[in-house]
């Protein structure tokens, strides 16, 4: 925890409630001598505070040992910048617009890093009149396998579930421009660009 970072965290979140020093130690049965000192970055909340600060400012733990609350705001809306979770114990997948703690089987998860593809790794992409047919070649064992597809255009997302011994085979309406992503159980999160040919 960087005390200077969470200790200024802490006096934003507290003055966009109008909340006084006293009136926030009063919430969580501290000094306000203490708030202040946090909040100079003298010292920080002992660690079994921050469940009950998480809770008046309405933010998560996380957040306030790292001392960031902008991350999310700057990704908000563009959903090109989604983020994508696979268990690899159940084969959960999870999504988040933006930076998240996320956790499945008892496992905290990392948000996969997309790779572009390569031309012999991109799934083949058909028009076939106002829609994109999506196939491709992928060998598709209980050992190497396409697990999800999905495509993402800046405002919507649609994902289509895959399974082992199954030929990847996908119909989508044709939009302006997307990306699509797929995660393979061992080459990771890949993607390609779509976009439909002018007329």
């Amino acid at each position: 925890m960087d005390q200077i970072r969470t200790g200024e965290l802490i006096r934003q979140l507290r003055t966009k409630m109008g909340l006084t020093q006293k009136q926030l130690a009063e919430r969580i049965s501290v000094s306000d001598k203490a708030v202040s000192k946090w909040e100079r970055g003298s010292g920080c909340p002992d660690v079994s505070l921050l469940a009950a600060l998480a809770e008046v400012f309405g933010t998560d733990i996380q957040v306030l040992l790292t001392g960031e609350l902008n991350k999310n705001e700057m990704e908000k809306g563009n959903m090109k910048k989604l983020k994508f979770y696979v268990c690899r114990e159940c084969g959960n997948i999870i999504t988040s617009a933006s930076e998240a703690a996320v956790s499945c089987c008892g496992s905290r998860l990392s948000a996969l890093e997309p790779k572009k593809a390569e031309d012999s790794e991109k799934l083949r992409v058909e028009d076939i009149g106002g829609e994109w047919y999506i196939t491709s070649d992928h060998e598709m064992t209980k050992e190497h396998y396409i697990s999800f597809a999905a495509y993402i255009s800046d405002s919507s997302m649609m994902m289509f579930r895959q399974y082992p011994e199954w030929g990847l085979s996908i119909t989508i309406p044709m939009y302006r421009s997307g990306r699509l992503v797929w995660y393979c159980s061992r080459c990771g999160l890949l993607y390609q660009e779509l976009r439909p040919k002018r007329k």
